[in-house]
């Protein structure tokens, strides 16, 4: 298993870094902030997981060794591949994947592209327990999860689609940091101002 590789980074391109390794080049999936971070021409060392199966061998390259830990965790979710599990990297850090499940929140999984409703739940059940060593941040937005719930499904009662619905308390909770004491009614005031007009039935996610 290849567990890390180091060496000079040859090109990055649609998320996948070049890394020449002792005149051998190495094709490495990583997250597009990932990504950025590497300049071509110049030395880089990545934690690493290799991917293998009957028609190919994949390697994605993390910057941190719990970035690659809470990769490896996801790929034990049913319905979670590699790249869905990078996808979700993307979108949030370890801390932050941390603090989603230990607050029982799986509305940050849902906004991410390839998480439908139910992967996001088991995502938040399989890994609960299992992140006790990642740090979270301390300005980590959590939503009590049956306030952020009832929200959600209000909203959805007034016409919105859920997606849209979950990303508006999302974003209540990173603007309102005491959202997490908040009552129901509070907190769907704040998310009907963040969002506007309620649309017409039948309007489209």
């Amino acid at each position: 298993m290849i567990s890390s590789i180091r060496g000079r980074v040859l090109a990055v391109s649609g998320g996948t870094a070049h890394i020449e390794v002792g005149g051998v080049g190495y094709a490495v999936f990583v997250t597009p902030e990932h990504g950025i971070a590497l300049s071509v021409g110049n030395e880089a060392f990545l934690y690493t997981t290799l991917i293998v199966r009957e028609d190919a061998m994949t390697l994605f390259g993390f910057e941190t060794i719990e970035h690659r830990e809470v990769f490896d965790l996801l790929l034990g979710v049913s319905g979670v591949g590699p790249k869905s599990a990078l996808g979700v990297l993307s979108h949030l850090g370890p801390g932050q994947i941390a603090a989603a499940v230990a607050a029982d929140d799986d509305a940050p999984f849902r906004k991410v592209s390839g998480i439908g409703p139910k992967t996001a739940k088991l995502i938040v059940v399989s890994l609960a327990g299992k992140l006790l060593g990642i740090s979270v941040p301390a300005d980590a937005p959590v939503v009590a999860v049956s306030a952020g719930d009832d929200v959600v499904s209000a909203l959805v009662g007034l016409g919105w689609p859920e997606r849209i619905a979950a990303a508006a308390v999302d974003d209540v909770a990173t603007a309102h940091p005491d959202a997490a004491s908040a009552s129901v009614q509070t907190l769907l005031r704040l998310a009907l101002a963040q969002l506007g007009p309620a649309p017409r039935n039948g309007a489209s996610a």
